[in-house]
């Protein structure tokens, strides 16, 4: 065989070694791309001020209960009984901007003022003494209820996710970041309905602080990035109709408006 041979043979083989790592790398984006059978759900996440970068959402979770006002007029006995959690779906999270639409199966629409927690971190069984080194940042949000679901469920002890877990049900301003805001940890939080006050209240009055409700959580859940945590509502909870507007607002995190469409 001549050199030109050889050269010719070493030319036919890298070009096919070449020919078929390009097909291999081709499969394999295919193969990324049509990883699932339906279209993947669209990612969930919120305004951050002061950047155009979002805060990605993986979990939501409430704590409820944790004004000790608001547990008695729940009917609970906050000398007795502790807070408790529950979850919402991530897609729960809305933009205040776009409106609240008037969700389907109730007559009885319920407002609650809460403030968000949004983490960069988590972990199980976190430290109240760290707890915060978790927090990217904090906001304003609501935490929609379906009342009236939510007291059939409770009158034939069954679970009332349906009143708390339905679409739409967690519209939410932009989140402040620690690291230019500081730690929203105490403060005036407040809610009105058409211009009229009906929730006034303090961060301090929370019976779980926020390190608190961090570190129990984290003893049931592992935390992640991602997590966000609605940590309760003052007492005068009431409802709301369409076309109704509310505010809400706490110290240091501005105020938001949302309507009921």
């Amino acid at each position: 065989m001549s050199n030109n041979d050889n050269i010719d043979r070493r030319r036919f083989l890298a070009g096919g070694a070449a020919a078929a790592t390009a097909a291999c790398l081709s499969d394999t984006a295919a193969a990324q791309t049509s990883d699932y059978v339906i279209d993947a759900p669209q990612a969930v996440s919120m305004e951050v001020v002061g950047t155009d970068r979002r805060f990605p959402v993986r979990r939501v979770y409430c704590l409820g209960r944790n004004y000790r006002a608001h547990a008695i007029e729940s009917g609970d006995d906050p000398d007795v009984n502790p807070p408790f959690f529950f979850i919402k779906p991530r897609d729960a999270v809305i933009d205040y901007r776009d409106g609240f639409p008037y969700p389907p199966m109730t007559e009885a629409l319920r407002y609650e003022g809460e403030l968000v927690v949004a983490l960069k971190s988590g972990g199980s069984n976190i430290d109240p003494a760290d707890a915060l080194e978790h927090v990217y940042g904090y906001g304003v949000g609501l935490d929609m209820t379906r009342q009236d679901l939510q007291q059939v469920a409770q009158s034939l002890s069954r679970p009332w996710a349906i009143s708390k877990s339905f679409d739409k049900s967690a519209p939410c301003g932009p989140l402040h970041p620690v690291e230019t805001h500081g730690h929203a940890v105490s403060g005036r939080i407040w809610l009105s309905v058409n211009g009229v006050v009906r929730q006034d209240s303090d961060l301090d009055f929370q019976r779980w602080s926020v390190p608190e409700g961090i570190s129990i959580l984290s003893q049931y859940y592992e935390l992640t990035a991602g997590d966000i945590i609605m940590t309760g509502t003052p007492e005068n909870i009431g409802l709301v109709t369409k076309g109704d507007v509310m505010n809400i607002g706490i110290d240091g995190l501005g105020e938001i408006e949302v309507r009921v469409t």
